[in-house]
């Protein structure tokens, strides 16, 4: 699925697309604005009024209602590691484009994982992995099918019940240096939060740490 925004769309405000490529958004003359997530499912723009009468929006999957024909000005739709769609206000890019893509390098070179997602918020780059292994959710369904693991239709119905919870980050701490915090989260009950792990360049962060991702080293880091 190719990118399907159009010029009236994009005049109307930034559109920010998941690397994958198959986020859409559309727009056109007196047609309401609708983006398609990474789970193939249409979200519609809704609009409507505060208690105060200021306006609001918010997407929603219902094709009826007060549906906006333009962005609001300063926002843009984003959508989360699990598919979910939001607008949100448009804020200065404070994680360059460069340092998210040393985060997809190291991934790829150093970490075990192979179901992750990588999301930038803020001064945050996030690394989201897989709660459920898609192989043993396949293997789950070998009285039906034959060969359930290589069955694509099988595969992208359950991958698009895979949910992804964020494990690692890099925190931007000095924008002129350049210097991150990793951390890593504790789901210890009495602190269930991010604990730090280490700082400096993010490229050496990114060397040590994402290695332990889906390891059990990963809960040794302090």
């Amino acid at each position: 699925m190719g990118l399907g925004y159009t010029k009236a769309a994009m005049v109307c405000g930034t559109i920010r697309v998941d690397h994958s490529g198959r986020q859409r958004v559309t727009r056109s003359a007196a047609v309401p604005i609708t983006y398609t997530n990474a789970k193939g499912k249409t979200y519609y723009l809704h609009q409507g009024t505060t208690k105060t009468g200021k306006p609001k929006y918010y997407f929603s999957m219902e094709s009826n209602g007060a549906l906006a024909e333009s962005m609001p000005e300063g926002f843009e739709i984003y959508e989360n590691p699990n598919a979910q769609v939001f607008l949100r206000r448009i804020t200065p890019q404070i994680i360059t484009d460069e340092e998210r893509q040393v985060v997809e390098d190291g991934m790829r070179k150093y970490a075990e994982v192979q179901d992750y997602k990588i999301d930038v918020r803020g001064n945050a780059i996030a690394v989201y992995t897989a709660d459920q292994d898609i192989e043993t959710l396949a293997g789950s369904f070998k009285d039906i099918y034959p060969d359930p693991t290589t069955n694509p239709q099988l595969r992208t119905l359950l991958r698009n019940e895979i949910h992804y919870s964020p494990m690692l980050q890099f925190l931007l701490e000095d924008e002129q240096r350049r210097t991150f915090t990793a951390q890593r989260y504790c789901f210890i009950g009495s602190i269930d939060d991010w604990i730090d792990s280490g700082h400096g360049p993010l490229t050496r962060l990114v060397k040590q740490y994402v290695k332990h991702l889906g390891q059990e080293s990963y809960f040794d880091l302090y």
